[in-house]
């Protein structure tokens, strides 16, 4: 435990556009890290990289502090000038020994996002560890800590809400569609071509929503849009010629002045009656005050998202404690594991030892005698000597371990 050493650089102390200049190139990462790991005496290493962090942990009896740091992100030949180098030195976080294990769980736990309950985290931290093991950078360390970390974020997933409630407006509009239960063939009209409703086409796509048309200002940013998602594409104009119908129009503009206006609904609604559905996520909202007078409409507007996503976040923190008292409990269960392994490691050429003894007794000290028996005696004492091997060696490696535990 002792060797274990984490380099972090993060969101808490570093702006996140300044963070992807410590991101390595994914071509030339392998080769680098083996580099780093070979000049720095390095048993063991990964190197996770997220939009929200950089951090390289390591497995190393030297003493990681800024000028170890330093002198490792110089020779991982990143590019970064003298200015940049020391503006992230002085924002970075050193941990070891049990300080490491616990930054590494909260880590996987979404207990240090930037968003906390987001899993994301933990499939990045996963893929990170996969890809430095079979680049050979990692090895029975690290396969220990990685196995303790994800047993950790699953039961904090499982047995806490940290994660339940979603916080992002377009996971809580898309919720509120959902709830509505249209079909997928509903007609959707996406008026604004930007992230924000490009996100929620991702949702509406993944659940098999097929019936797209796409408005914006730009035309080729809708066109952009439409192809992702099998529809088509107009300019913002031609909202008041659209003629097709519709069942939800989804808008988030930049506009100051409403774009939904009490003619252009009319006009979309082509003579339809029904009650129709509006998704609203622009500030200020894309939708005229007096079309949710006059026309019956299911109105999402993101006012209201914000505040459920507040009450969520709130109770996402709440859960904080749950979680922080299971990583205590993992942390506690991996020590006694640690300790059992190094049992393991240090009494595993006991099998080997017992393995002479017996073929040194049965064809030396004992040999003429053993020749003497006949097959069937011969078979009884092979019986013999098998269990009582099985037993030395299995008795002695489960006494320390009890022993180990008990006395600590």
């Amino acid at each position: 435990m002792k060797y274990l050493k984490v380099i972090a650089f993060t969101h808490k102390q570093i702006e996140l556009k300044e963070l992807g200049k410590l991101v390595i190139c994914e071509e030339n990462l392998t080769d680098k890290l083996l580099q780093v790991k070979t000049a720095f005496g390095i048993s063991e290493l990964f190197y996770l990289a997220t939009c929200n962090r950089v951090e390289f942990v390591l497995i190393t009896p030297q003493v990681v502090d800024r000028q170890f740091a330093q002198n490792f992100i110089t020779a991982l030949g990143i590019g970064l000038c003298s200015d940049h180098l020391d503006t992230f030195l002085d924002g970075a976080c050193f941990y070891e020994d049990k300080a490491a294990l616990e930054h590494l769980l909260r880590t996987s736990c979404s207990l240090e996002s930037l968003v906390v309950g987001e899993k994301e985290i933990l499939a990045q931290l996963r893929k990170a560890y996969e890809d430095c093991k079979e680049a050979g950078l990692t090895g029975d360390c690290l396969r220990m800590f990685m196995g303790c970390i994800v047993k950790t974020a699953k039961e904090v997933y499982t047995n806490t809400n940290i994660s339940k409630n979603p916080i992002s407006v377009v996971s809580l509009a898309y919720r509120k569609l959902k709830d509505l239960k249209l079909c997928t063939n509903a007609r959707i009209l996406i008026i604004g071509a930007g992230e924000t409703n490009r996100n929620i086409s991702k949702y509406l796509q993944k659940h098999k929503f097929s019936n797209f048309a796409v408005f914006n200002r730009t035309v080729s940013k809708a066109q952009q849009l439409a192809v992702d998602l099998d529809g088509e594409a107009f300019t913002l104009e031609g909202l008041k010629s659209y003629n097709k119908g519709f069942d939800v129009i989804i808008t988030c503009t930049s506009s100051v002045e409403p774009i939904i206006t009490t003619e252009i609904y009319k006009s979309l609604l082509n003579g339809e009656t029904t009650r129709k559905t509006i998704v609203d996520l622009a500030v200020p909202n894309d939708t005229a005050p007096e079309v949710l007078e006059q026309f019956p409409v299911n109105f999402i507007e993101v006012h209201s998202l914000n505040e459920v996503a507040k009450r969520n976040l709130q109770e996402r923190y709440q859960e904080l404690v749950h979680a922080e008292a299971i990583i205590e409990e993992n942390i506690a269960e991996f020590l006694t594991m640690l300790k059992q392994r190094r049992i393991e490691l240090a009494m595993r050429q006991v099998p080997e030892k017992i393995k002479e003894i017996r073929n040194t007794a049965i064809n030396t000290v004992f040999a003429e005698e053993v020749q003497g028996m006949d097959q069937q005696s011969r078979e009884v004492l092979e019986k013999v000597m098998n269990y009582m091997e099985k037993k030395y060696i299995s008795v002695p490696m489960i006494m320390a371990k009890d022993i180990l535990v008990n006395n600590n």
